[in-house]
């Protein structure tokens, strides 16, 4: 009777475990990592225009975030970050396994226990084994449910640092696309300052011919435009290769040949709040809310290690069969294979482990630490480029300013200085250097503008995407 009755409460208990198992709901979307497909590259667009086109700066974003490896890569991290979630929060439930063995004994042992006093049994030197086996930890000092925790809180910052990561591309892409405009606009204006010096070395050719002016001013003419060339090839070059470093932020491996960037240069006002600022960045920065998550879950893991402390208490089960191949004592209406089963407790409390318990709560705790100074120093830096940004975006618009009445000065200082040439009252050298003053006022403007948008994309990014 009591073996009938240690049949039905363990066959209970096992059907109980695999019920579990049948509704446990598993990730799907790690059968997909483990079957190659790439939920990334699945989701990319499809209508990607590589062969010339236009590119505003939002679509450059949207395809850089479908086809950035770093937005792959920082994907499958999430999802290693959720198996190991899902394999902290396995520990919760039974363990089932099947166990077999063969021993060869020196002297023959009984097949099974006696069940009374009195009985026969069967003996044998080679006994085989198979047993389904049972293992459900029911207290291990919240150990487990530490662990799960810490796990679920690496999860989510492990998002955040994707959110962080997409944040960084945008700022990449959008910093780069604004070099882009402005170089654009300074090749421009070396292309539109080329063709008036050639005017000019034509124009003085001409007094040359006539020996209204000597030859060192056709030379000095043709100096500049050399010089000016050259330059207008180095900006050519700097443009193309900002094209490039789009191009592979979007992850394309070509670049048009035929792409059209255009988009608005002209800074916008935004008023700069520095306070509120710092404290958006703080609130919604995602790596600062990355940085606590770890923290939280270091503070978890040190509670996990002292969990070592405590004793833990397991639900053990186990059912199976007992072999004698070869018996050599077969007592009368005795079988050579009997099963086998037992369901109960075990405790185990720990002694004595050489200060193994108490080092690796040492270890976590230094680690907690070095993880608080690490927040501490995120936070500081924090403030520290939020604040840079913003004082960025409001040196370089009063750059955009100033350089607007510097341009308008240029040119009517050039205009006068041709005026006076072309009247014989002035030399070829005040007419190149105004020209010269115009072109570096231009230069100097759209690379102000260039600036100005790269501090706001910096200002985004050191506030989260608020300002």
């Amino acid at each position: 009777m009591i073996r009938v009755k240690i049949r039905k409460i363990f066959f209970a208990t096992l059907m109980i475990a695999i019920a579990v198992f049948a509704i446990y709901p598993y990730d799907t979307g790690i059968f997909a990592a483990e079957s190659g497909v790439n939920p990334v590259a699945a989701s990319q667009s499809s209508d990607v225009r590589e062969s010339g086109g236009f590119f505003s700066l939002a679509r450059c974003i949207e395809i850089a975030l479908a086809r950035n490896p770093e937005i792959a890569a920082a994907q499958w991290d999430i999802a290693a970050a959720n198996s190991r979630l899902d394999a902290a929060r396995a520990a919760f439930w039974p363990q089932v396994s099947t166990e077999g063995g063969y021993q060869r004994y020196v002297d023959s042992q009984r097949l099974i226990a006696a069940r009374y006093n009195g009985e026969v049994g069967v003996f044998d030197n080679d006994l085989l084994r198979g047993d389904l086996v049972v293992r459900w930890p029911l207290f291990t000092g919240w150990r487990i449910t530490s662990e799960a925790d810490a796990a679920g809180k690496l999860s989510e910052a492990e998002k955040k640092k994707f959110i962080r990561t997409r944040d960084e591309l945008i700022y990449s892409v959008t910093s780069v696309y604004f070099s882009i405009l402005g170089q654009q606009k300074i090749v421009a204006a070396l292309e539109f300052s080329k063709g008036a010096l050639e005017e000019s070395r034509k124009r003085v050719a001409q007094l040359y011919d006539v020996q209204k002016v000597a030859k060192v001013d056709l030379l000095r003419t043709e100096v500049r435009l050399t010089d000016l060339k050259q330059n207008f090839i180095k900006e050519e070059n700097t443009l193309a290769v900002q094209k490039r470093i789009l191009f592979s932020l979007m992850g394309l491996d070509v670049v048009p040949e035929k792409a059209v960037f255009d988009e608005k240069l002209e800074p916008t006002e935004a008023p700069i709040d520095l306070a509120r600022l710092i404290e958006t960045a703080l609130k919604n920065c995602p790596d600062y809310q990355a940085a606590k998550d770890r923290t939280e879950a270091q503070a978890l893991r040190v509670k996990a290690a002292k969990a070592g402390y405590w004793p833990t208490v397991s639900l053990v089960g186990a059912y199976g069969v007992r072999n004698a191949p070869s018996s050599e004592d077969m007592g009368k209406n005795t079988k050579s294979t009997e099963d086998i089963g037992s369901i109960g407790g075990v405790v185990t409390v720990p002694l004595f482990d050489a200060g193994l318990i108490n080092a690796k709560v040492r270890e976590e705790t230094a680690n907690l630490a070095a993880s608080r100074e690490r927040l501490k120093k995120l936070e500081l830096q924090i403030r520290q480029e939020t604040e840079t940004a913003a004082l960025g975006v409001q040196s370089n618009a009063a750059r955009i300013k100033a350089t607007e009445k510097a341009i308008e000065q240029a040119k009517e200082s050039f205009r006068i200085e041709s005026l006076k040439y072309d009247l014989a009252r002035g030399s070829i050298t005040d007419v190149l250097d105004a020209q010269s003053a115009q072109l570096q006022a231009e230069t100097a403007y759209y690379r102000a503008l260039i600036d100005y948008h790269t501090s706001m994309a910096r200002l985004r990014l050191a506030t989260g995407g608020n300002i």
